[in-house]
C-alpha cells in the first residue's frame, strides 16, 4: 500500500530487501492530493524497483460525501473507506490470492495499535508492517534516508504537515492541522471551506469536519477565530492524521 508518504516508501524498501517477489506498489488516488505527491510517487517507486499500480474510482472526496450524503469528519471517513479501503480490497481480490500474498502497510514502531487494528480488519489477507520492527526509524530519519538516496521528500513535510495525504487536508486531521493549512495554503483552505459549506447546504444539516470540546466547528468558524487573533495553544497539538487502512470507528453523523 504505497500512500505517497515517507514510511510507505521505507516499508517498501524493506519488503524488497527481504526478498519478496512479484511486488506491486498500490496507490489509491483520492484525486484530492498535493501535486508534489505524484512526483514523489514516481521517484520513490523507481528507487524501490517495483511496478507502481495507480487506481481510482474517478471521484474526489467531496463527490463521495455528496453521493453518500455524509460529511466526513474526525470520527468517520467515508472518503478513505470508499476511495482507499474498498478499492484496495477489490484490487486484491482481482489480482492476488490471500494464500500467498502479504499486504504491506507503512506503520512504524510508534503505531503498533494502528497496525493491530488494520491486521484484524484485512483478514483473510496477511498484513505486515516492516517499520514496526528493528532497526527502528523515526520519521526524520526516514526523510534523511530519502535525501541520501537523491529523492526530495514530499514537500508537505517541510511545510509542517504530519502526512502527505489529501493535499494537506484530511477530514481526520485536527484543528492544529487545518490551522497550518490556512497559514501555508490559504487558497486551498478556502476550497475546503467552500466545499464543506456546500455539503452543509446540500444536506441541509448543521454538520462539520472539526469539533472542539465536543461542539461542531466549521472551517469558516475556525478561520474567523484565527483571523480575530484567537490563540488557543491546546489546538496546536490537535493534528490528527489519516487512518485510511485501519478499521474505522463507528460512523456518527451527529
Amino acid at each position: 500500500m504505497f500512500s505517497g508518504g515517507a514510511a510507505s516508501w521505507a516499508a517498501a524498501r524493506r519488503t524488497m530487501e527481504a526478498g519478496y517477489d512479484d511486488v506491486a506498489l498500490l496507490f489509491t488516488d483520492t484525486r484530492t492530493e498535493d501535486e508534489d505527491l505524484y512526483r514523489f510517487l514516481d521517484e520513490a517507486a523507481a528507487d524501490v524497483g517495483a511496478p507502481l499500480e495507480r487506481i481510482s474510482d474517478g471521484r474526489d472526496i467531496w463527490q463521495v460525501f455528496r453521493d453518500e450524503r455524509f460529511l466526513g469528519n474526525s470520527r468517520a471517513d467515508p472518503c478513505s473507506k470508499i476511495l482507499k479501503r474498498e478499492l484496495s480490497r477489490k484490487w486484491l481480490e482481482a489480482n492476488r490470492d490471500p494464500a500467498d500474498t502479504v499486504m504491506v502497510l507503512g506503520f512504524d514502531w510508534t503505531e503498533m495499535h494502528r497496525f493491530e487494528r488494520a491486521a484484524a480488519a484485512w483478514a483473510p489477507w496477511q498484513v505486515d508492517a516492516p517499520m514496526t520492527r528493528p532497526p527502528y526509524r523515526m520519521k526524520a530519519e526516514m526523510l534523511a534516508d530519502l535525501q541520501a538516496r537523491g529523492i526530495a521528500p514530499p514537500r508537505l513535510y517541510g511545510m509542517g504537515f504530519e502526512h502527505n495525504n489529501c493535499g494537506g487536508g484530511c477530514v481526520k486531521a485536527g484543528i492544529g492541522h487545518f490551522t497550518r493549512l490556512l497559514q501555508v495554503f490559504p487558497s486551498r483552505y478556502a476550497e475546503w471551506e467552500a466545499n464543506e459549506e456546500g455539503i452543509r447546504q446540500f444536506l441541509d444539516k448543521d454538520v462539520s469536519i472539526l469539533r472542539r470540546q465536543g461542539e461542531r466547528m466549521t472551517l469558516r468558524d475556525l478561520r474567523l477565530r484565527l483571523q480575530s487573533g484567537w490563540n488557543d495553544q491546546t489546538v496546536l497539538w490537535d493534528v490528527g492524521g489519516c487512518a485510511c487502512f485501519e478499521e474505522p470507528e463507528p460512523e456518527d453523523a451527529s
